[in-house]
Protein backbone atom coordinates (compact mmCIF):
# COMPACT_ATOMS: atom_id res chain seq x y z
CA UNK A 1 0.00 0.00 0.00
CA UNK A 2 1.38 3.50 -1.02
CA UNK A 3 1.21 5.64 1.92
CA UNK A 4 -1.05 8.79 0.87
CA UNK A 5 -3.41 6.14 -0.42
CA UNK A 6 -6.61 6.65 1.59
CA UNK A 7 -8.05 3.64 3.21
CA UNK A 8 -11.80 3.59 1.79
CA UNK A 9 -14.19 0.96 3.18
CA UNK A 10 -18.02 0.88 3.07
CA UNK A 11 -19.54 1.42 6.75
CA UNK A 12 -20.25 -2.43 6.94
CA UNK A 13 -15.98 -3.11 6.83
CA UNK A 14 -15.56 -0.46 9.44
CA UNK A 15 -17.84 -1.41 11.68
CA UNK A 16 -16.68 -5.05 11.20
CA UNK A 17 -12.85 -3.36 12.96
CA UNK A 18 -14.54 -3.34 16.14
CA UNK A 19 -14.14 0.92 16.57
CA UNK A 20 -18.26 1.55 16.20
CA UNK A 21 -21.12 -0.14 15.52
CA UNK A 22 -22.30 -0.17 11.66
CA UNK A 23 -25.32 2.00 12.92
CA UNK A 24 -23.02 4.98 15.06
CA UNK A 25 -21.02 5.17 11.78
CA UNK A 26 -24.35 6.21 9.56
CA UNK A 27 -25.15 8.06 12.08
CA UNK A 28 -21.93 9.98 12.37
CA UNK A 29 -22.12 10.65 8.49
CA UNK A 30 -25.50 11.60 8.32
CA UNK A 31 -24.73 14.33 10.74
CA UNK A 32 -22.15 15.73 9.44
CA UNK A 33 -19.44 14.59 11.74
CA UNK A 34 -17.32 12.66 9.31
CA UNK A 35 -17.38 12.54 5.24
CA UNK A 36 -18.52 10.12 2.79
CA UNK A 37 -18.58 8.87 -0.79
CA UNK A 38 -21.17 7.25 -2.27
CA UNK A 39 -21.13 4.68 -5.02
CA UNK A 40 -24.88 3.44 -5.75
CA UNK A 41 -26.04 2.96 -2.28
CA UNK A 42 -23.16 2.21 -0.71
CA UNK A 43 -21.40 4.94 1.29
CA UNK A 44 -17.40 4.86 1.75
CA UNK A 45 -15.25 6.32 4.37
CA UNK A 46 -11.77 6.97 4.46
CA UNK A 47 -11.07 4.41 7.81
CA UNK A 48 -8.25 7.26 8.97
CA UNK A 49 -10.20 9.84 8.82
CA UNK A 50 -12.65 8.54 10.83
CA UNK A 51 -10.48 7.26 13.78
CA UNK A 52 -9.01 10.44 13.42
CA UNK A 53 -11.72 12.33 14.43
CA UNK A 54 -12.69 9.56 17.32
CA UNK A 55 -9.07 10.20 19.14
CA UNK A 56 -9.84 13.93 18.86
CA UNK A 57 -12.80 13.62 21.28
CA UNK A 58 -12.79 14.15 24.62
CA UNK A 59 -15.02 12.49 27.40
CA UNK A 60 -16.84 15.50 29.83
CA UNK A 61 -17.41 14.49 33.37
CA UNK A 62 -20.89 14.33 33.15
CA UNK A 63 -20.41 11.65 30.32
CA UNK A 64 -21.01 13.70 27.59
CA UNK A 65 -18.13 14.27 24.35
CA UNK A 66 -16.47 17.19 23.54
CA UNK A 67 -15.22 17.72 19.90
CA UNK A 68 -11.50 18.98 19.98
Amino acid sequence: IMPNIPRMMTVREAAKTGILPEFTIRAMIKQGQIPAVYSGKKAFINFDTLCEYLSNLTVRENGGVNRG
